[in-house]
């Protein structure tokens, strides 16, 4: 089987792939977008992409993706994160002058470049693409934050390690695929739905849950593309494939303006 990642081989991503499905081909992207391409065109069979860390939030142009393509989540999974700061080998710490990394990582890592203000936070594609960057360029001045899995693949040292602001940090990424199917140990759902501005539209939607004792583990908003001020709401909902989640998605139809079940899957342990 086949799996695609945004990134390069050593990032996180590839170690959530083949926690999904081991021994899978991973196949790396250059964008997210393209992830989904491969996916919507069947060169691959399945794709891991994370949607939220700990730290740094949602990831969001994932979520649109779910929203916008045709897709189903099979399973998440919680992977911890450790950051380091990995340089071309030769390099000292008092030489970086800059450090390439994935926005987000850089987000994690908010109070090493509080701690050093000499160096400047570059945004990159990928964790692990900034550290093949670097190597390969013979950058001695610059550095990259990724993982230590990332320097062993490209030959970086690791200058500092433990970069990331908590050590509670963690990545929830999903395993997505075309088809739309819930195992039988599924036990929790991912779904969106939009709402029209009138008063009281929110607590409508949540009471469906709230009524039949279904617990919410997440809610949150994004703003709907192409028409401002308008938001959709993404919520995960400890429940399966049951009859009172059926009954609650029915009632939830009859009230927003849309409803979109994006995956019914085994929560992670």
């Amino acid at each position: 089987m086949r799996i695609a990642i945004q990134g390069e081989l050593g990032a996180f991503s590839h170690q959530a792939a083949l926690h999904f499905l081991p021994g899978a081909q991973v196949v790396a992207c250059a964008t997210s977008v393209q992830v989904f391409d491969a996916l919507d065109s069947r060169h691959v069979q399945a794709a891991a992409i994370p949607v939220e860390n700990t730290l740094a939030g949602p990831v969001g142009e994932h979520l649109d993706l779910l929203m916008e393509r045709e897709v189903f989540v099979h399973a998440e999974m919680r992977l911890r994160i450790q950051h380091n700061l990995i340089a071309a080998p030769g390099t000292k710490l008092r030489d970086v002058r800059q450090v390439l990394s994935h926005p987000v990582a850089l987000d994690q890592c908010r109070n090493f470049f509080r701690r050093h203000r000499r160096i400047v936070p570059v945004p990159f594609y990928d964790t692990a693409g900034s550290v093949k960057h670097v190597v390969a360029g013979k950058l001695h001045d610059t550095a990259a934050i990724a993982s230590r899995q990332a320097g062993q693949e490209y030959g970086g040292k690791v200058l500092l390690p433990a970069l990331e602001d908590d050590k509670q940090n963690f990545t929830r990424f999903f395993l997505i695929k075309k088809s739309k199917k819930s195992g039988l140990q599924a036990d929790k759902t991912s779904l969106a739905f939009g709402l029209k501005n009138v008063s009281g539209a929110l607590f409508k939607a949540l009471s469906v849950f709230a009524l039949r004792d279904l617990d919410l583990s997440k809610i949150e908003s994004r703003p709907v593309r192409g028409k401002p001020w308008e938001y959709c709401f993404f919520v995960d909902v400890l429940s399966g494939d049951d009859q009172a989640m059926c009954l609650a998605l029915n009632q939830l139809e009859e009230i927003a303006g849309f409803v979109k079940v994006l995956g019914i899957y085994p929560r992670a342990k």
